[in-house]
């Protein structure tokens, strides 16, 4: 899966630990959402996408192997 956290923070210009603090995970766990290393539950790819005002489709895109 792919997303474009990295651009949507860079947008509102904060930073991972911001990112982390406001969604109640740890600045890893951002990380390792961003490199594509963790898959978020829907509760938090929810709360991410209402944070950024997008949709969740417009974070996260399913790839041709998932």
């Amino acid at each position: 899966m792919k997303n474009r956290l990295k651009v949507a923070r860079a947008e509102m210009n904060i930073t991972q630990g911001e990112l982390a603090e406001k969604i109640g995970v740890t600045r890893q766990a951002v990380n390792s959402i961003e490199l594509g290393k963790y898959v978020p539950s829907t509760v938090l790819a929810l709360k991410m996408a209402k944070l950024f005002g997008k949709s969740v489709e417009e974070l996260f895109m399913l790839e041709e192997d998932d």
